[in-house]
């Protein structure tokens, strides 16, 4: 019997933002995705995962000049921040790119181009909101006032978080410009736009093919009743993207590259490890193609991505696999309760494979919001991963090293019970197949059960106090090793760190899914060391707590003056003697590193002549810690030390900032550290 040829697959998650942290709500949809393209390559497949920073827009250009950086130094950095976060949660891309790339600059083009020349872009005039100040057109996300329709103030340009209404930014009473506020001119400039419309009947038999779900299927139906408009696909200058081809001025629209750059970090993987990119996008490949995104952007990803391929004849995804949102303690995630958490602050206090675990048990195909219940969390990790499964090799193991020198036994005394354990796998296998995580840890919960079960009744602890019941207990203890090495295979798409320590201790190459048929007899483990410890209720606590310093350091990062200092009002006048408390002294950096788990902040290791302090300082978007070591500057020595989630900083050095970008304070040659500053 020939050996069926490994399924062809690219799988992508949704690009995250280059403007912000990556947090608990990103990471449901990169764990669901991991999991899923993790089991397909135990099973074998040709599974490929690629991602990449989404980079561009008008906040990303903000942001940048609001840190006094340029768009390119930022997107660099965030990209490399949200590359650790996805590295400690177990995240495994084959690619991580970015849509500020050659390739996506150039499928950009040649699918505009190709749509262009089909006749699917229109050219017209229409009627913006136009910030003087800034001297650029304004999303609707920028602009401010008070609703039309209940007369709350401070509401968005384009809807009413206190009424629900929706309206034109026109329509705002008392419009001002979330950047300047300044009060917005209407003006007018010639957008491009993708003609969707061409495409309803086209959309139509695509949805109804089986590509999305059920729900994300009557949900697009909504859209056909109503009728669709053109896509605006197009944004005036200053913009940081890319230009239109022969369109001096307009740039291609943040969400028209967005979704391009899947094709942009898939071809980056290919040209790097030699791969068909043309044989995974041309109709008609045999390849499959999935994406997995919120159920915020599926009209995106559900109407004009599929459009936008048809249209510039490439092949269109196998299915858009929507999934809701996260919630924490049944509510909304929120900043001030401390439930807003940034993957590095959750990681700081808690193993990443918990979350890992707790998701995967309770996700479905379906669009439904996900709960992360804190209590339940604790209780459902403690009780399944430590009380089930790792208990079943904690209390084999030492039997087997004690009692049979570290060798399982030459057979199997329970061939009935393993050989169910093994066909288990193919239920389990369709389950991680059509994304029931949940129902799959289910089962494999239920088998955990069943071999512990087994072993309380067998009390091989009991028989190794009995005189000759020692081959008793080692047989007893290798049914259960196998067992546990069953589960393992199982849970690795899961919890993949936890399975390579398993693995290790097993002393075997492999845990892939085919890999449990392979019964171990006469084998020999290794010492076993602890898995996995229990959640504790107060570590929890603290990274709530942590959550919250996050939002007052937020705050006073926003409350903070913005500009060149020359703008900026004098501080009110202090007298001599309060000037001469202020202990200046020359530093020496000694050592800077970056922080883990904070957007801006470098520690430094400063030689005071004899003595060294350690602070952390805001200056990570203006100097790599290598180019600051053995530097002279200034600080402040005799400031009180104040004590950070990170530790304790111990003063604080001087800089200067302006809308170029920061700049540390250096004395002249000659001063050394320790000296005071007069």
């Amino acid at each position: 019997m020939s050996k069926t040829a490994p399924r062809k697959i690219l799988v992508t998650s949704a690009l995250p933002y280059a403007n912000g942290a990556i947090h608990l709500g990103h990471l449901l949809e990169y764990i669901q995705t991991d999991i899923w393209v993790r089991f397909q390559k135990s099973r074998g497949q040709q599974c490929h995962y690629v991602c990449a920073d989404d980079a561009h827009g008008t906040a990303i250009m903000l942001r940048a000049e609001q840190e006094g950086i340029t768009p390119e130094a930022l997107i660099e950095r965030v990209s490399r921040d949200h590359q650790e976060d996805f590295s400690r949660f177990g995240v495994a891309f084959d690619n991580y790119h970015s849509t500020h790339s050659v390739e996506n600059r150039e499928f950009s083009e040649l699918i505009y181009r190709r749509l262009r020349d089909k006749g699917h872009i229109a050219t017209r005039d229409i009627e913006q909101m136009f910030d003087p100040v800034k001297g650029l057109f304004l999303a609707d996300r920028f602009i401010k006032g008070t609703c039309p329709k209940c007369q709350t103030p401070d509401q968005y340009g384009d809807n009413c978080e206190a009424c629900g209404a929706t309206y034109t930014p026109a329509e705002l009473i008392d419009p001002v410009s979330a950047i300047s506020g300044a009060t917005p001119e209407v003006r007018s400039s010639a957008h491009y736009f993708f003609k969707l419309p061409d495409f309803a009947d086209f959309l139509q038999r695509w949805i109804n093919d089986g590509h999305v779900q059920p729900q994300i299927r009557n949900k697009l139906m909504e859209w056909f009743e109503s009728g669709f408009n053109e896509w605006d696909i197009s944004r005036d200058a200053p913009y940081f993207g890319f230009e239109i081809p022969d369109a001096p001025g307009k740039y291609f629209y943040v969400w028209l590259d967005a979704p391009i750059g899947y094709l942009a970090s898939f071809k980056n993987l290919c040209d790097r490890e030699g791969l068909d990119f043309d044989s995974y996008w041309q109709p008609g490949s045999d390849a499959e193609v999935y994406h997995f995104i919120g159920k915020d952007i599926v009209y995106f990803h559900a109407l004009f991505w599929p459009a936008m391929l048809h249209g510039a004849g490439l092949r269109t995804p196998t299915a858009v696999n929507c999934h809701g949102f996260v919630t924490v303690d049944g509510a909304k995630m929120s900043k001030s309760r401390g439930t807003f958490i940034k993957a590095a602050t959750y990681a700081e206090y808690l193993n990443p494979e918990y979350l890992r675990y707790y998701f995967a048990a309770k996700l479905t195909s379906g669009v439904d919001d996900l709960d992360l219940n804190l209590n339940d969390f604790a209780a459902r990790v403690n009780s399944d991963l430590v009380g089930k499964v790792v208990n079943i090799a904690s209390r084999c193991a030492g039997f087997i090293n004690k009692l049979g020198g570290g060798k399982l036994s030459t057979h199997c005394s329970e061939p009935q019970m393993l050989a169910r354990f093994i066909a288990a796998g193919d239920a389990i296998a369709e389950d991680f197949e059509v994304r029931e995580f949940g129902r799959a840890m289910r089962r494999v919960m239920e088998l955990a059960d069943e071999a512990n079960t087994y072993i309380a009744e067998q009390e091989p602890w009991v028989l190794a106090k009995q005189p000759g019941r020692e081959q008793d207990v080692v047989d007893i203890c290798s049914v259960g090793i196998n067992l546990f090495r069953q589960l393992m295979v199982y849970l690795a798409p899961v919890v993949p760190a936890m399975a390579e320590q398993a693995r290790q201790f097993l002393a075997l190459d492999s845990l892939d899914w085919h890999s449990r048929h392979d019964i171990m007899f006469d084998h020999e483990i290794n010492k076993f060391k602890a898995l996995m410890t229990r959640v504790e209720r107060d570590r929890i606590d603290a990274m709530i707590e942590a959550s919250k310093e996050d939002l007052v350091e937020e705050q006073k990062l926003k409350d903070a003056p913005k500009g060149p200092l020359a703008d900026d009002p004098i501080a009110a006048e202090i007298g001599f003697e309060d000037f001469m408390k202020v202990d200046l002294r020359i530093a020496r950096i000694a050592k800077a590193n970056y922080v883990e788990g904070a957007d801006k902040l470098l520690q430094l290791t400063l030689d005071l002549g004899g003595e060294t302090r350690n602070v952390f300082s805001g200056i990570r978007s203006a100097y790599a810690p290598e180019a600051l070591e053995g530097r002279l500057t200034v600080m402040v020595a005799n400031l009180a030390p104040r004590k950070m989630r990170f530790g304790l900083s111990e003063g604080m050095v001087l800089a200067s900032a302006n809308e170029a970008g920061i700049y540390l304070l250096s004395p002249d040659t000659g001063a050394e550290p320790g000296q005071r500053v007069t």
